[in-house]
């Protein structure tokens, strides 16, 4: 080292400050869906809220009466407040959720490979073909507190005094959300006749897709002729 060199001060002029944090803002403008899952002794509730560009809130929740992992619950909720969000016409809609999951699923970043989502995240895809335009954004647990909040709505929401909120519309389902859009007529045949028809001839059935033929294949592996 030459006699030029001095230490470096490390002297931090606010040392009281532990951390700093940036917080998400959503500017965007235009109709916003929220959506979240809760649990309790009872049982498995789903919440949603879309929310107008003039700052409405329209919450919608329901309960679900069959077994659900936490992933299933998720898009039983955003399929739920995307359902609203057609029946109220909405064109485009940013939708966000706190699932990381579900929105990367959804924008094609990560394989869907549990049995259990794949029609899901189909019926998922099937709905958003409905809007003109839609976006999917992942945001903290802490900034979705509005769907949240939700789950004990019943008994304790206040109605704000300045703000319009729609009357909460309580729903049971007691199937899974994508048996809901089922819209093909039924063609006679048995639950299991593809699964007959692949273990029998090796073959898939001509309009199968994708998603389909992968979901057929570990089915088939669990049956056989008797």
């Amino acid at each position: 080292m030459d006699e030029e060199y001095e230490p470096l001060k490390t002297y931090f002029p606010d040392e009281e400050v532990m951390n700093i944090d940036e917080s998400e803002q959503i500017e965007r403008p235009g109709w916003k869906l929220f959506f979240d899952w809760g649990a309790n002794k009872k049982g498995v509730g789903i919440e949603a809220v879309l929310v107008s560009g003039t700052g409405h809130h329209y919450p919608v929740t329901a309960q679900l009466q069959f077994y659900c992992t936490n992933n299933m619950d998720e898009y039983e909720a955003c399929i739920l407040g995307l359902r609203m969000a057609m029946d109220m016409s909405v064109q485009e809609v940013l939708v966000l959720g706190d699932s990381e999951l579900l929105v990367h699923q959804i924008q094609g970043e990560l394989e869907t490979r549990d049995l259990k989502l794949i029609p899901y995240r189909q019926c998922l895809q099937d709905l958003c073909q409905r809007f003109q335009s839609i976006e999917f954004r992942h945001i903290p647990m802490i900034h979705n507190e509005i769907a949240d909040a939700l789950a004990t709505l019943v008994s304790m929401l206040h109605h704000p005094d300045k703000a319009y909120m729609n009357p909460l519309q309580m729903q049971i389902h007691d199937q899974h959300a994508y048996c809901n859009v089922v819209e093909e007529k039924l063609d006679g045949e048995p639950w299991f006749h593809d699964i007959k028809e692949y273990i029998r001839m090796g073959v898939y059935l001509v309009q199968a897709t994708g998603d389909q033929k992968r979901t057929i294949r570990p089915l088939a592996s669990m049956f056989f002729f008797s």
